[in-house]
């Protein structure tokens, strides 16, 4: 027995002379194709938005939206260091306390961007207390301020100038201040027995960097805070990157330091020759690239080059 089967296409129509048993197999065929399609579709539609990857048996990076975050699950409670939006901070709560039953028991934050720090709500009544050095509190405050949303904002209740450290399962934290760079309260996180240390945004890897002079950024200086941090970790140390061109890339080692300190190098050398060229500020910010820069990507060139700028020319 033989069926007529019509099958349209977009511009033609055909018919086709099928068997039955033909008609029935290839039937059987379409519909599991459709049915790991939409599988495959569903999957797609319900899959995390967030990535969360463990460096240690203990210690992992977590990254959505905003800089990336690093956590610590020890058994005397839970560390993490900054807590992006919060959006983003609800998600890296619940997956956390699927993973562990201890409490919350710190929230360090890099500096007061608030890609790094507007999460920071998402931990009252959880943490017990929120660390960050005095410059990145202040800067947090006055932003808030200026933004109206101090009552949406968890701020630093303890703060250092130099340093700071705890030790807390096992583990010793160390947290560092160099110097004025990407901002003037940038602060390095050091997991000194995992050695593993958060630069914060003073390491955007492969990508054009933000550089915020309204809170005290410099880049000459930026260059020597890395120089200080290059000297004070080994070479075993893994860095974790407030963000990266590529987003998979978001740890690394001294060689992605030193590269970040060529790439701040280059910015003000350029810029620099740019100015004694006579060029005006207008025309270097229609730039688009940098000379022997090929590695660094992405948006924003438009920042550095200002911050740059100004640097150069404001007594």
């Amino acid at each position: 027995m033989y069926l007529i089967v019509i099958i349209f296409h977009t511009l033609t129509s055909k018919i086709i002379i099928m068997h039955r048993r033909q008609f029935i197999q290839t039937s059987m065929l379409t519909a599991g194709a459709l049915t790991i399609a939409n599988s495959s579709l569903m999957a797609h539609f319900f899959t995390d938005p967030w990535k969360i990857k463990m460096l240690t048996d203990q210690i992992g990076i977590f990254t959505e939206k905003g800089g990336t975050i690093a956590f610590f699950l020890s058994n005397e409670g839970i560390i993490v260091v900054d807590a992006e939006f919060p959006e983003q901070a609800k998600h890296l709560i619940a997956e956390l306390k699927k993973r562990s039953e201890n409490p919350f028991k710190l929230l360090i934050n890099t500096h007061h961007h608030t890609d790094h720090t507007s999460g920071n709500i998402e931990f009252k009544g959880l943490v017990q207390n929120v660390i960050g050095h005095e410059n990145c509190l202040t800067n947090h405050m006055r932003v808030a301020e200026q933004q109206k949303n101090v009552d949406k904002q968890l701020f630093a209740d303890t703060t250092f100038n130099s340093t700071w450290k705890t030790k807390i399962g096992g583990e010793k934290i160390k947290a560092h201040y160099f110097g004025a760079a990407h901002t003037n309260g940038d602060a390095i996180i050091h997991f000194q027995h995992a050695n593993i240390a958060h630069m914060g945004d003073l390491i955007f890897n492969r990508r054009y960097a933000f550089v915020d002079r309204s809170a005290g950024a410099n880049i000459s200086s930026w260059i020597e805070v890395l120089e200080k941090a290059k000297n004070t970790f080994d070479n075993g140390t893994m860095f974790v990157f407030g963000h990266a061109y590529d987003p998979d890339q978001v740890t690394g080692n001294k060689d992605d330091l030193s590269a970040m300190q060529h790439y701040l190098s280059k910015l003000l050398r350029f810029v620099d020759k740019e100015i004694r060229s006579g060029k005006s500020k207008e025309e270097i910010l229609k730039e688009k690239s940098i000379p022997g820069l090929k590695e660094w990507k992405g948006d924003g060139i438009e920042r550095g080059l200002q911050a740059a700028y100004e640097e150069l020319t404001v007594s």
